[in-house]
């Protein structure tokens, strides 16, 4: 792919890495190598945030108003729907989802995040208040002003599974309140992240407000310790999450995380199953279930658990498997060759200790080539399999039963992580009181991740740290300052 961008974006313009290092970017239909990209060092992630100090401390871009910064920010969504098609395919061939779903979801809603948040920033006013107040014997009035000036420099650390998605999913409101940014992407898949420099300048976005240094951990590490970092969102795993907060901790940088997921579909009986076997299956096998919202574990009332497997097995049977640059293809490759192997390494050690393989638990016959793993369902888990209790980040779904509404709930909280929870039912009430009991940062009732972008994203417990969307990104991204002004009655001498 040699017309594509692969080097650093430093300051306005497209470098090669200080040490020249590069690494290889495997397509993973075809397991041949897409790119060579450059590979930020230490050093290239210094330059990249000095850079974004400098726009942060003395460039335009904080100091003009919320609707220049929009107008701008309205060109590089456009720059993003203009390149729908080829950013769409870039994303299939790096991740290897449909690129069907990459071109009508995860890019049209790259420039939605964008658009999004330039609009919410310029509704981000000051807040005045008026107050009473007494000092040095004088009777004053306090005008009270509340104003919400940018961080400064925000560092965006985002997973391989969706980049551009994520990664814009913070860059708009980073962006958008007036801070400047360096964005690493994942190794495993940066091409669109990269991309974004060029459609930056495109639209005018001042030299150093956006850097993107691609690369391995050395890079990571030393972009969450960096003294120029303000803020740091942070999307990955738990264990790299914990590492990022440390980090952060020494120079008490604030940190927003989001991390992994075990997410529960309950289904009770008096669900639409065959509406909700068709609901299940899309939680968990869309993006052949590398997302973090992947409803991974099915908890099924008892008394309809065989009819709605019957139903479910049905649904995976539909799904049409194959090269993620085909039209139609509807479930494409995992993201390596090792993330294939630790998948089935959940599957084998869960049969082994007596589960029931109702589908999939191996690599199909065709395509031959590629990291294709089947949609797996696996019966009769053991609610301490590594399968039920850890997350796979693949496409696994283990079925549990209940006989009451109070056993499905203590098996949906029975899991160290609270990102997502999904809730099956045509009781208003039932889902209502569940949604309630269940500890965790989102509920769906009868639906999959559809959602306002008004509203708040995140988890509990080990599933992370704050929130994000509408006014809770705005709030990560300034810094609220209080400008205290007193005045009175004017005195007279003599």
């Amino acid at each position: 792919m040699k017309d594509v961008e692969t080097r650093l974006f430093i300051a306005g313009r497209y470098v090669e890495a200080a040490k020249s290092a590069r690494f290889a970017d495997i397509e993973p239909a075809t397991e041949s190598e897409l790119a060579e990209v450059s590979s930020a060092s230490a050093d290239d992630v210094n330059r990249a945030a000095v850079a974004a100090r400098e726009a942060a401390d003395h460039g335009p871009w904080p100091r003009m108003s919320a609707e220049a910064r929009a107008n701008i920010l309205g060109r590089f969504a456009d720059g993003i729907e203009k390149r729908a098609r080829e950013l769409g395919m870039l994303e299939a061939r790096d991740v290897g989802k449909p690129v069907a779903e990459c071109v009508n979801h995860d890019v049209s809603r790259a420039a939605r995040n964008i658009r999004f948040f330039a609009a919410v920033a310029q509704t981000w006013t000051h807040e005045a208040t008026q107050s009473d107040a007494k000092f040095l014997g004088r009777d004053l009035k306090l005008v009270n002003l509340t104003e919400r000036p940018p961080v400064g420099v925000g560092a965006i650390i985002i997973p391989w599974n969706s980049p551009l998605m994520l990664g814009t999913w913070n860059l708009g409101p980073c962006l958008a309140a007036g801070n400047s940014c360096v964005l690493k992407p994942s190794e495993m898949a940066p091409l669109t992240s990269i991309a974004l420099g060029e459609i930056a300048n495109e639209a005018g976005i001042p030299p150093g407000v956006l850097n993107i240094v691609p690369g391995l951990g050395e890079a990571g590490a030393a972009l969450a310790s960096h003294p120029n970092v303000d803020a740091i969102a942070f999307t990955g795993g738990a264990a790299t999450g914990r590492r990022v907060m440390a980090a952060c901790a020494e120079s008490l940088k604030r940190v927003t995380l989001e991390l992994g997921g075990k997410s529960p579909n309950l289904v009770f009986a008096d669900a639409n199953l065959k509406q909700t076997a068709a609901g299940v299956a899309r939680s968990i096998y869309r993006s052949q279930g590398q997302s973090c919202v992947a409803g991974s574990r099915l908890i099924v009332e008892s008394r309809v658990a065989s009819d709605f497997l019957e139903l479910l097995k049905k649904e995976i049977s539909r799904l049409k498997i194959g090269d993620p640059l085909q039209e139609g293809t509807e479930y494409g490759p995992l993201i390596s060759a090792a993330h294939r192997d630790r998948v089935d390494s959940f599957v084998t050690e869960a049969v082994a200790g007596g589960a029931k393989l109702l589908a999939g638990g191996k690599a199909p016959i065709t395509p031959a080539t590629g990291f294709y793993y089947l949609p797996t369902l696996l019966d009769e888990v053991d609610p301490n399999f590594r399968a039920v209790s850890e997350e796979i980040f693949g496409p696994v779904l283990t079925v549990e039963r209940f006989d009451d509404e109070g056993q499905a709930i203590t098996s949906a909280n029975a899991t160290r992580y609270g990102l997502a929870a999904y809730v099956w039912t045509s009781k208003v009430d039932r889902a209502l009181r569940v949604a309630e009991r269940i500890k965790t940062g989102m509920v769906w009732v009868n639906s999959f991740f559809l959602r306002d972008l008004r509203t708040p994203f995140g988890g509990a417990k080990m599933s992370g740290l704050g929130r994000q969307g509408g006014r809770f990104s705005m709030e990560f991204w300034t810094e609220p300052k209080l400008v205290c002004i007193a005045y009175g009655e004017e005195e007279h001498d003599g």
